[in-house]
């Protein structure tokens, strides 16, 4: 492996910095580059990592524990050179578990087989019947895809999920103060900043990453039927409960202390139901952002060298945010099957959940492209301030709101002639260009307070936003 001296910060062999392949799937072949850090924690090699993990981490805690006769706690240079078959785990091991596989037909039978051949090394080959002790394969693999989600989780999505928030809300503090006509239903309506609108994307999508941050990963080990029965069969007066949430809990996991023969994967569909979530507002993002450039509020970048279209010179097309689109769209898909699937299983088992879950890395896999097209489609926009301010200018008749809203306020004051506010400026601006020199003669007519006058008089689209850019200065992030 020719990237045998990168590693993980827990010191593992990093597995994702291959030179790609030819592939079947995009995500391993053309955008591998984004991709690639999943493959440290989602791929088939990173679960079979992690099943090796969990395999010695319990042999490990059986020991420490004494939960059999004769146990003892192993020595400090026993405990090292066990973690190091995993730490260690590179593309020999991955190779070797290969071979072992297709003689038992059976991945985690191979991994027992894998650590029970390193044993004797460690002095401790008359040990070996205690790897994959009273355990069922999905023992096993519950809590290594636990582990590897959780890692993929919290290394490599939340990062690039923060990052996506923090490029949208310096964008939104950068533009608070650009107005914006606003279209509601797709019609002129009252204005805002571009920023205001931005912060609502980076709003949403924070509340999306904070519910994954707070994502309980759970675990258990409780044997074939989740009852214990193998292990009070051979040591009946241990606490097996006690040991097996001390082990799982040791893992960084939840323990889960009720289930049947698999963890019940309740929490891997409320996981994938937020990042499904979040994807479906970052798609929301795009379609916004593609609109605002097809109609020149914004301007995009050119990149040195780059071909916006093969055949018309003068285009820049947005693609970036146009991929977004399609892998946020993938990931959903994906996710929400994931999510319907794992939470249903046949009485005490079924192998549906084994299938589904190879397919976790792809599902993130495309989530995290979008974000990466995202950011980098950020980076190449420039506002067209004066597009915005034009627009606004072309719209007064967005003033009617202002002037209704402000004549019920001196109706309710008790100032005569205020009848009828929103049907009178219905008459004056629907179906009407309506420009300043109208609007403000309207406004002189209708025997306002001097005050209230003057200050609608002194209005324009461009000044009619509100509060929009106290609003991100406050909660824009």
């Amino acid at each position: 492996m020719s990237n045998a001296a990168q590693t993980l910060p827990s010191g593992r062999v990093a597995l994702g910095q291959q030179s790609p392949a030819l592939a079947l799937g995009p995500l391993d072949g053309r955008y591998r580059p984004q991709t690639a850090p999943l493959v440290d924690h989602l791929s088939e090699a990173a679960l079979n990592r992690e099943r090796v993990h969990v395999e010695v981490e319990w042999f490990i805690h059986l020991c420490e524990q004494r939960a059999l006769a004769g146990l003892e706690p192993l020595t400090a240079e026993q405990e090292a050179g066990l973690r190091a078959i995993v730490t260690g785990f590179d593309a020999a091991a991955v190779a070797e578990l290969a071979e072992l596989e297709a003689v038992t037909v059976h991945d985690v039978k191979a991994v027992e087989y894998f650590i029970g051949r390193r044993l004797p090394e460690l002095g401790l080959g008359h040990l070996t019947p205690l790897v994959h002790f009273a355990c069922t394969s999905e023992d096993i693999n519950n809590l290594s895809y636990a582990l590897g989600i959780k890692d993929a989780v919290e290394q490599v999505w939340l990062p690039a999920a923060h990052g996506l928030v923090a490029a949208v809300s310096a964008m939104a503090r950068e533009t608070k103060a650009v107005p914006m006509l606003s279209r509601t239903h797709g019609q002129p309506a009252t204005p805002t900043t571009l920023g205001k609108e931005l912060a609502v994307f980076a709003h949403r999508l924070d509340r999306q990453v904070q519910r994954v941050a707070g994502t309980e990963f759970l675990g258990k080990l409780n044997g074939a039927t989740g009852t214990f029965a193998a292990h009070t069969a051979a040591a009946p007066d241990t606490d097996w409960p006690g040991i097996s949430r001390s082990f799982v809990t040791g893992l960084g996991l939840t323990w889960n202390p009720l289930t049947t023969q698999i963890e019940s994967h309740d929490w891997q569909a409320e996981l994938y139901a937020d990042v499904a979530r979040f994807n479906r507002i970052l798609h929301n993002l795009c379609t916004d952002v593609w609109s605002y450039i097809s109609i020149g509020y914004f301007q995009q970048i050119p990149v040195e060298g780059a071909t916006g279209s093969s055949t018309m010179p003068h285009k820049v097309n947005p693609i970036r945010f146009e991929n977004a689109e399609a892998n946020a769209e993938i990931s959903c898909s994906l996710l929400d099957t994931l999510a319907a699937t794992l939470v249903t299983s046949r009485w005490q088992r079924d192998l549906t959940d084994s299938s589904s879950q190879r397919n976790i890395g792809v599902a993130f896999g495309h989530s995290l492209l979008a974000i990466s097209n995202v950011v980098k489609g950020l980076d190449r926009l420039d506002v067209a301030e004066a597009t915005l301010a034009e627009d606004l200018d072309q719209n007064w008749e967005v003033l009617g709101e202002a002037v209704q809203t402000a004549m019920r306020a001196e109706a309710v004051a008790g100032r005569e002639g205020m009848d009828n506010p929103y049907e009178r400026l219905k008459d004056l601006t629907r179906g009407h260009r309506v420009d300043a020199q109208r609007m403000r003669d309207f406004i002189g007519e209708l025997g306002l307070s001097e005050e209230t006058a003057q200050r609608l008089s002194a209005l324009t689209p461009s000044g009619y936003t509100g509060l929009a850019e106290r609003l991100v200065d406050s909660y824009g992030l």
